[in-house]
């Protein structure tokens, strides 16, 4: 019994070490987190999700979380007596939409920041709209007004800056303002990758309800745990990827052009993905990376 006991604490003992050259080496950088689908919902994965992050900041690291709320607000929507309606993935959002939208996110960021205080480590919910943070403009799909959705234009993270240099986690709702200060519903990852830009963020982690991207979504040997960016342009460019992956696998691109280091495509329905992906050698979803970073 000794025996296995010493054998059960050795092997968490590697754990530990294996983490350790990742800890060293994104110690104080800033990572973006954009937390959304099944792990929102799920009471249990969200307990898991607020203790990665919590941990990420604890072990050093300088987490920003930028959440969704999307399947909540269409059951906010319902019971007003309306149906959510979609054009090209984006919400139609008139007036009455973006006020229950505006409630929801709110709601959602402060029980987010109740999450995080209760373990232990101070956060800050905010929406796009504190500090000037998220400026937008009216988006169109495809020519279509589509009401209160925003394109962000701009992001001014001093109020990030400021928040993490005084040791807060911050919580990011993506509501943001246009120049006449009307309030706009915004996607969530483009939030999430203008917020990952901005601050000049080591990581951006996708929280997704898939593995990550498969070469054939049929064949699970098909499955990508690294790719460099031109290899991701590549597959868009052949049809490969498509769907509501499309605009992610866009928007991962685009960070990476824009300075950030490594963007990570994670199963937020496995328990701990962000710790799986960011401690171990292997890694649990995909990450894509610039041309010039050798893929180990």
């Amino acid at each position: 019994m000794y025996s296995k006991d010493i054998n059960a604490l050795t092997q968490k003992a590697e754990v530990l070490i294996e983490a350790l050259p990742y800890i060293q080496k994104f110690n104080r950088k800033v990572i973006v987190v954009k937390y959304g689908g099944s792990a929102m919902t799920d009471p249990e994965l969200q307990r898991n999700v607020i203790k990665d992050v919590t941990l990420l900041k604890l072990v050093g690291f300088k987490p920003i979380i930028v959440h969704g709320g999307g399947k909540e607000i269409s059951e906010w929507v319902k019971k007003t007596g309306k149906e959510s309606r979609f054009v090209n993935g984006l919400r139609v959002t008139d007036g009455e939409t973006m006020e229950i939208a505006e409630m929801v996110l709110s709601k959602v960021n402060k029980r987010l920041v109740a999450m995080v205080e209760e373990l232990g480590v101070h956060a800050a919910g905010i929406s796009g709209k504190d500090g000037g943070l998220l400026k937008v403009t009216k988006r169109l799909s495809n020519g279509e007004d589509i009401g209160y959705v925003g394109q962000i234009q701009s992001v001014e993270p001093k109020i990030l800056f400021d928040l993490i240099d005084r040791d807060f986690l911050p919580i990011v709702a993506p509501i943001g303002m246009d120049d006449k200060f009307e309030s706009y519903n915004i996607n969530a990852d483009d939030a999430a990758c203008a917020v990952a830009k901005a601050v000049g963020a080591e990581k951006l982690a996708f929280l997704t309800d898939i593995e990550g991207l498969y070469r054939d979504i049929n064949d699970p040997g098909s499955f990508i745990s690294r790719i460099h960016t031109s290899e991701a342009k590549k597959l868009i460019d052949d049809g490969i990827i498509g769907g509501g992956m499309l605009p992610k696998l866009g928007n991962c691109i685009d960070a990476i052009e824009s300075g950030v280091s490594r963007v990570h495509i994670l199963d937020g329905r496995l328990a701990h993905c962000l710790l799986l992906e960011m401690f171990t050698r292997k890694g649990i979803g995909t990450m894509i990376a610039p041309d010039s970073v050798e893929l180990d």
